[in-house]
């Protein structure tokens, strides 16, 4: 029973690392996404940091990406930036490769 045991609590510490890292990921891509839309809209330093925090906590409203997919579209046509949809889910992918690229490199 003790092996058991030990391959449970070690799929459990597994488990709990990957979504830990999947956190973490998730986390650092939408700060580097608010960087790259606070670059089209021109943002001094100071508001760059305040939208990239923005753009984190605006992905707790719903599951999924389309919460932040939606501010970020809403935030640059707004401001008459000219993007599309397609353009906005390019840059989540490209910025998903940074951060764990990122993070990996910190392991």
């Amino acid at each position: 029973m003790t092996t058991f045991d030990d391959r449970e609590r070690a799929f459990e510490a597994k488990f709990a690392r990957d979504e830990d890292m999947a956190f973490r990921v998730t986390a650092r891509r939408n700060r580097l996404l608010g960087q790259w839309a606070a670059a089209r809209l021109n943002l001094t330093p100071e508001e760059t940091d305040a939208y990239a925090k923005a753009v984190v906590q605006a992905d707790f409203e719903e599951a999924g990406d389309e919460d932040v997919i939606r501010k970020l579209l809403g935030d640059l046509l707004a401001a008459g930036v000219e993007i599309d949809d397609a353009s906005v889910r390019r840059a989540l992918e490209e910025k998903s490769v940074e951060a764990r690229r990122q993070l990996m490199g910190e392991a």
